[in-house]
Protein backbone atom coordinates (compact mmCIF):
# COMPACT_ATOMS: atom_id res chain seq x y z
CA UNK A 1 0.00 0.00 0.00
CA UNK A 2 1.37 3.54 -1.14
CA UNK A 3 1.43 6.46 1.52
CA UNK A 4 1.79 9.84 0.29
CA UNK A 5 3.10 10.89 3.72
CA UNK A 6 6.08 8.50 4.07
CA UNK A 7 6.77 8.86 0.49
CA UNK A 8 7.03 12.93 1.04
CA UNK A 9 9.12 12.18 3.99
CA UNK A 10 13.24 12.17 4.21
CA UNK A 11 14.53 11.46 7.07
CA UNK A 12 18.24 10.82 8.46
CA UNK A 13 19.73 6.82 8.26
CA UNK A 14 21.62 4.82 10.87
CA UNK A 15 23.95 1.83 11.11
CA UNK A 16 22.85 -0.32 13.74
CA UNK A 17 25.22 -2.55 14.97
CA UNK A 18 25.12 -5.85 17.68
CA UNK A 19 27.73 -8.31 18.71
CA UNK A 20 26.89 -12.11 19.96
CA UNK A 21 30.02 -13.89 20.85
CA UNK A 22 32.04 -13.76 17.74
CA UNK A 23 28.96 -12.91 15.87
CA UNK A 24 29.21 -9.34 14.79
CA UNK A 25 26.63 -7.70 12.63
CA UNK A 26 25.43 -4.22 11.48
CA UNK A 27 22.83 -2.47 9.52
CA UNK A 28 21.31 0.26 7.60
CA UNK A 29 18.18 1.63 9.21
CA UNK A 30 15.79 4.17 9.30
CA UNK A 31 13.73 3.86 11.91
CA UNK A 32 15.11 5.25 14.46
CA UNK A 33 14.32 8.18 17.42
CA UNK A 34 15.28 10.07 20.70
CA UNK A 35 11.94 8.55 22.91
CA UNK A 36 12.93 10.09 26.23
CA UNK A 37 15.09 13.16 27.71
CA UNK A 38 15.80 12.11 30.88
CA UNK A 39 16.77 9.30 31.06
CA UNK A 40 18.21 9.87 27.41
CA UNK A 41 17.01 6.54 25.71
CA UNK A 42 16.21 5.57 21.57
CA UNK A 43 13.90 3.42 20.06
CA UNK A 44 15.59 1.61 17.28
CA UNK A 45 13.50 -0.37 14.86
CA UNK A 46 15.40 -3.46 12.94
CA UNK A 47 13.63 -5.59 9.54
CA UNK A 48 12.70 -8.81 11.02
CA UNK A 49 14.42 -10.68 7.75
CA UNK A 50 17.25 -8.65 8.41
CA UNK A 51 20.59 -10.83 9.20
CA UNK A 52 21.36 -7.90 12.14
CA UNK A 53 17.77 -8.87 13.81
CA UNK A 54 18.51 -12.20 14.60
CA UNK A 55 22.07 -10.63 16.11
CA UNK A 56 20.56 -8.20 17.98
CA UNK A 57 17.77 -10.42 19.18
CA UNK A 58 20.14 -12.21 21.39
CA UNK A 59 22.33 -9.16 21.96
CA UNK A 60 22.47 -6.87 25.58
CA UNK A 61 23.06 -3.84 23.66
CA UNK A 62 22.67 -2.14 20.27
CA UNK A 63 24.78 0.94 19.01
CA UNK A 64 23.86 3.25 16.70
CA UNK A 65 26.15 5.35 14.52
CA UNK A 66 24.95 8.83 12.84
CA UNK A 67 26.27 8.69 8.90
CA UNK A 68 27.73 12.01 7.54
CA UNK A 69 26.23 13.40 4.26
CA UNK A 70 29.73 11.82 2.59
CA UNK A 71 29.11 8.43 3.71
CA UNK A 72 27.31 7.17 0.69
CA UNK A 73 29.95 3.74 0.67
CA UNK A 74 29.57 3.34 4.02
CA UNK A 75 25.45 3.22 3.64
CA UNK A 76 25.74 0.93 0.83
CA UNK A 77 28.02 -1.62 2.65
CA UNK A 78 25.27 -1.56 5.60
CA UNK A 79 21.96 -1.40 3.55
CA UNK A 80 22.91 -3.19 -0.15
CA UNK A 81 24.89 -6.10 1.42
CA UNK A 82 23.42 -8.50 4.07
CA UNK A 83 25.70 -10.45 6.30
CA UNK A 84 24.56 -13.24 5.39
CA UNK A 85 26.60 -13.10 2.49
CA UNK A 86 29.87 -11.08 3.68
CA UNK A 87 31.16 -9.66 6.64
CA UNK A 88 30.90 -5.88 6.29
CA UNK A 89 33.28 -5.52 9.62
CA UNK A 90 36.86 -6.84 7.54
CA UNK A 91 36.94 -3.67 6.20
CA UNK A 92 36.17 -1.28 8.83
CA UNK A 93 37.90 0.33 12.02
CA UNK A 94 35.89 -0.41 14.97
CA UNK A 95 35.99 -1.20 18.25
CA UNK A 96 33.96 -3.05 21.30
CA UNK A 97 32.23 -0.54 23.23
CA UNK A 98 31.50 -0.41 26.86
CA UNK A 99 28.84 -2.49 26.94
CA UNK A 100 29.96 -4.40 23.84
CA UNK A 101 28.41 -3.39 20.38
CA UNK A 102 30.50 -2.77 17.60
CA UNK A 103 31.82 1.07 17.53
CA UNK A 104 32.35 2.47 14.15
CA UNK A 105 34.83 5.10 14.56
CA UNK A 106 34.29 6.53 11.34
CA UNK A 107 30.23 8.45 11.44
CA UNK A 108 29.48 11.46 12.37
CA UNK A 109 27.94 10.30 15.95
CA UNK A 110 27.14 7.35 17.82
CA UNK A 111 25.96 6.25 20.59
CA UNK A 112 25.72 3.05 22.92
CA UNK A 113 23.24 1.87 24.99
CA UNK A 114 21.82 -1.65 26.60
CA UNK A 115 18.26 -3.18 25.28
CA UNK A 116 16.01 -2.28 28.10
CA UNK A 117 12.61 -3.47 26.09
CA UNK A 118 12.00 -5.22 22.98
CA UNK A 119 8.41 -5.01 20.90
CA UNK A 120 6.78 -6.44 17.61
CA UNK A 121 6.47 -3.21 15.36
CA UNK A 122 5.15 -5.00 12.41
CA UNK A 123 7.54 -5.84 9.86
CA UNK A 124 10.35 -4.56 12.36
CA UNK A 125 11.05 -5.53 15.98
CA UNK A 126 11.68 -1.92 18.07
CA UNK A 127 14.55 -1.98 20.57
CA UNK A 128 14.43 0.34 23.16
CA UNK A 129 17.93 1.38 24.32
CA UNK A 130 19.29 3.34 27.62
CA UNK A 131 21.84 5.66 26.20
CA UNK A 132 24.97 4.78 28.76
CA UNK A 133 28.13 6.12 26.22
CA UNK A 134 28.20 8.23 22.80
CA UNK A 135 30.12 11.23 21.13
CA UNK A 136 31.06 12.60 17.85
CA UNK A 137 32.67 11.04 15.04
CA UNK A 138 34.99 13.30 12.35
CA UNK A 139 32.20 12.80 9.56
CA UNK A 140 29.74 15.97 9.02
CA UNK A 141 26.45 15.85 7.84
CA UNK A 142 23.53 13.67 7.89
CA UNK A 143 23.35 10.87 5.22
CA UNK A 144 19.52 11.22 4.44
CA UNK A 145 16.86 8.48 3.26
CA UNK A 146 16.80 10.75 -0.51
CA UNK A 147 20.40 9.92 -0.83
CA UNK A 148 19.93 6.21 -0.98
CA UNK A 149 16.82 6.23 -3.05
CA UNK A 150 18.65 4.13 -5.53
CA UNK A 151 19.55 1.32 -3.30
CA UNK A 152 18.89 -2.11 -3.80
CA UNK A 153 18.56 -3.27 -0.31
CA UNK A 154 20.16 -6.18 0.71
CA UNK A 155 17.33 -7.78 2.19
CA UNK A 156 13.45 -7.45 0.33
Amino acid sequence: MSDPMTEEADFPLYVVTALVGDEVSGCLVGFVTQSSLRPVRFLVCVSKVNCTFRVAQRSKALAVHLLGSDQRDMASLFGEWSGDDIDKFRQLDWKEGILGAPLIRDCAAWVEGPIINRMSAGDHEAFLIAVRDGGPGPRQGRFMASDASDFNPGHP
